[in-house]
């Protein structure tokens, strides 16, 4: 008897200890676990250019193929209520790189353009702004930027490059500073043509008034010297006409171009394999940052009109030259995260995927083919605060630290980038000025259940025209729309 209680006993403390020791093993994974997520991560962002929530298949798309991007879905987390910061180009990609509301660094506009045309333009992203670039930078990162920049180049000269990407923290710079427009590709119309419309009606009234009132004058007894003054008055508006008709002319020359950091090497770009030729330089910059901290800003000008995709996958979709470039854009990606796994940098990559505004769901080519995309059961697109134009797909992965098939349905914002990659690279916030995003991190490993956003406010240019509000005790977020108007 006295045998089997000291073998129970021993038993007993064998257990015990097996418990503990346990425990402690799970303490130490955990902790390692949570040291992964603190230790200088590589980033990689992706951004489309007027993308659909509804073009891609883990979003419900069922005849657009974007494998790639359906993968780095299904391997990470989908953020479903994800909000553009704007619905137009610059002041998006103001927010999203700075992580503040693009009205609090000036790129909002009380025009109808909220957006750079020109590349000698005197404005852009304001030097005092502080992007995620420049701080990863200052922690040692190698920073590019291969794509679309459309924040400005020049402030007072053409060689101040004050707003130039290389002055924003990136250390190098191939793509296009502006942006994709319809007159940087011959035969697919002119956005400032489009533009003009508005002012013939006016214009034609302003004729008909004058000549009204040339003839009162003539029967008037009052026109002397009137034909002198005719001839001046046509021979201005020819000179202007011609003015006029040389800019236009011009304009792919002097805003359609391709730099390498401060360097034209295109002018105007060509755009067949202009995909590649961005994969290639993305592909090059990871391999020779292999063995130290990277971010690589990825920014495609598709699918912002114009349209282009190269021969290879040219009429391959079953949605015209939209579709094709979508599935160029996907092939594209899945050519970068290829080169992640075979240099053994997956792990240690946290990879970002987004579109800077919805569909630009008007978009007409001028022989009728819909080159907009498809905003799925969402109102409106590109330039209004409808659902369409502000929500965007959301999509991060980093295996090991966040779970695979992940769905994030709480209210999360493209300003959220900012601190969650800041502080993963183990920098401190600015304290000097307000930072609008919230850390993601919280919510992509399941310690927080709720947003932090109670409040989401939606610009178009200066206006402010809805706010998406997250009651603290409400499940669903409710949005309050102030009035919405709609810009070019």
């Amino acid at each position: 008897m006295r045998m089997e209680e000291g073998t129970f006993k021993m038993f007993s403390s064998i257990s015990k200890k097996m418990i503990f020791l346990f425990h402690m093993l799970f303490y130490l994974w955990e902790a390692s676990k949570a040291n992964k997520t603190v230790s200088k991560p590589n980033v990689v962002i992706f951004m489309a250019d007027d993308l659909g929530i509804g073009d891609l298949g883990c979003f419900g798309n069922k005849t657009l193929r974007t494998p790639n991007i359906d993968k780095l879905a299904s391997e990470g987390a989908m953020l479903t209520q994800h909000i553009a910061a704007s619905p137009l180009c610059s002041p998006s990609r103001a927010a999203f790189l700075t992580g503040r509301y693009s009205i609090r660094s000036g790129i909002a506009s009380i025009h109808r353009s909220g957006v750079f045309l020109f590349s000698g333009s005197s404005g852009g992203l304001p030097s005092e702004e502080t992007t995620f670039a420049k701080l990863l930078q200052q922690k040692g990162y190698s920073t590019a930027l291969i794509g679309k920049w459309h924040l400005g180049i020049y402030c007072n000269s053409s060689s101040d490059f004050c707003h130039h990407p290389l002055s924003h923290g990136f250390d190098y710079f191939y793509g296009i500073p502006v942006t994709n427009l319809r007159d940087c590709k011959p035969g697919h119309g002119s956005v400032f043509i489009e533009g003009c419309k508005m002012f013939i009606r006016p214009s034609l009234q302003f004729i008909g008034i004058a000549l009204i009132s040339l003839k009162a004058i003539h029967y008037l007894g009052l026109s002397k010297g009137l034909l002198r003054a005719l001839g001046y008055l046509f021979l201005i508006i020819s000179v202007l006409l011609g003015l006029l008709l040389l800019w236009w002319y011009s304009y792919r020359y002097l805003n359609c171009i391709l730099m390498r950091n401060h360097t034209i090497i295109q002018q105007p770009w060509i755009y067949e394999n202009l995909t590649q030729r961005f994969t290639e330089e993305a592909k090059r910059f990871i391999k020779r940052n292999s063995e130290a901290p990277f971010l690589l800003f990825l920014s495609y000008p598709q699918v912002h009109t114009a349209l282009f995709a190269s021969q290879t996958f040219k009429g391959k979709s079953k949605h015209g030259l939209y579709g094709d470039a979508v599935e160029e854009m996907d092939w594209s990606i899945g050519e970068v995260l290829h080169v992640l796994d075979q240099w053994h940098l997956s792990e240690k990559t946290l990879v970002y995927f987004t579109s800077d505004q919805g569909a630009h769901v008007e978009e007409i080519s001028i022989n009728g083919e819909v080159h907009g995309g498809y905003n799925g059961i969402y109102k409106g697109g590109k330039s209004t605060n409808w659902e369409g134009g502000i929500r965007v797909p959301g999509i991060i992965r980093w295996p090991g630290v966040v779970g695979p098939d992940a769905r994030i349905d709480e209210p999360t914002s493209n300003m959220d980038i900012f601190p969650t990659v800041i502080k993963l690279a183990g920098e401190s916030l600015p304290k000097d000025r307000i930072i609008d995003g919230h850390d993601l991190m919280p919510l992509l490993q399941g310690n927080a259940v709720r947003s932090k956003h109670e409040f989401l406010f939606h610009y178009c240019n200066a206006h402010l025209n809805a706010v998406r509000w997250h009651p603290r005790n409400r499940q669903k977020p409710v949005t309050v729309q102030l009035g919405i108007k709609q810009f070019v």
